[in-house]
């Protein structure tokens, strides 16, 4: 019945928005589930902060609204598994430094780059399955899904990632700054103005916090049940053969 439904989905277009916190294991989750099911993965993330590094190297602040705009809407942004293009030039690497981060974070609040954004992944999910990660999936930008995920964690495990992610990297910071970081960061996702992170009221909660390493837990249990969930609503989705 799995292949059944499988072959189902594969003729239509199938959006999985998974939302939450940054920390909370959305890029793992969505990765893997994409990878399993075929589909496209969006990291929109990435996509502001490629206009946060374009900001950057043009010496445009990122409180200047107006140009910060021009640059969203002016930028052209390729996704491909593991790697992203800002105007023909792989930035991968480029867009994960602390100035970056930060710099995606603040134009993030900005309408009119939240519009330049929305309009660009609205446009990559009515061409190709997704499993697309973010702030605003399920509530702005696809409130129609398929399949919605709210995933959370504890600002301390949270935290904790962040820090074995940067200190892989070479990156040395204090455990207190980055929860600094974190809580504001936190703070100004959830009350901007503009599509502030929420939980869609039809999205299944799930909490990643006692799925790490260091708990004895394993985030491939998550993707599983991610996996579940989405198999149970695509099969209600494909008439009920699931």
């Amino acid at each position: 019945m799995l292949f059944y439904v499988l072959a189902e989905i594969k003729q239509k277009r199938v959006i999985v928005a998974i939302d939450g916190p940054s920390g909370a294991g959305k890029s793992t989750i969505a990765k893997r589930l994409a990878e399993r099911l075929g589909f496209t993965y969006i990291d929109t993330g990435a996509m502001y902060r490629a206009v946060a590094l374009w900001a950057v190297r043009q010496s445009v602040d990122f409180a200047d609204s107006h140009r910060m705009e021009q640059l969203a809407l002016a930028s052209e942004i390729d996704l491909a598994p593991g790697r992203i293009q800002l105007n023909n030039e792989d930035v991968t690497a480029a867009i994960r430094t602390a100035e970056v981060t930060n710099g995606a974070s603040r134009i993030a609040v900005i309408p009119g780059v939240r519009r330049a954004m929305v309009a660009k992944q609205r446009e990559i999910g009515q061409k190709v399955s997704v499993v697309m990660e973010g702030r605003d999936i399920g509530t702005v930008v696809f409130p129609n899904a398929d399949v919605k995920v709210y995933l959370d964690a504890s600002l301390e495990e949270r935290v904790h990632r962040r820090l074995l992610e940067l200190r892989a990297k070479g990156v040395e910071v204090s455990e207190s700054v980055l929860t600094g970081q974190m809580k504001e960061r936190d703070e100004r996702d959830s009350t901007r103005a503009d599509a502030p992170l929420a939980q869609a009221p039809d999205a299944v909660y799930l909490d990643s916090t006692l799925l790490s390493d260091r708990l004895g837990g394993d985030l491939g249990i998550l993707h599983r049940l991610a996996l579940l969930h989405f198999f149970f609503v695509a099969g209600v989705c494909v008439g009920g053969k699931f």
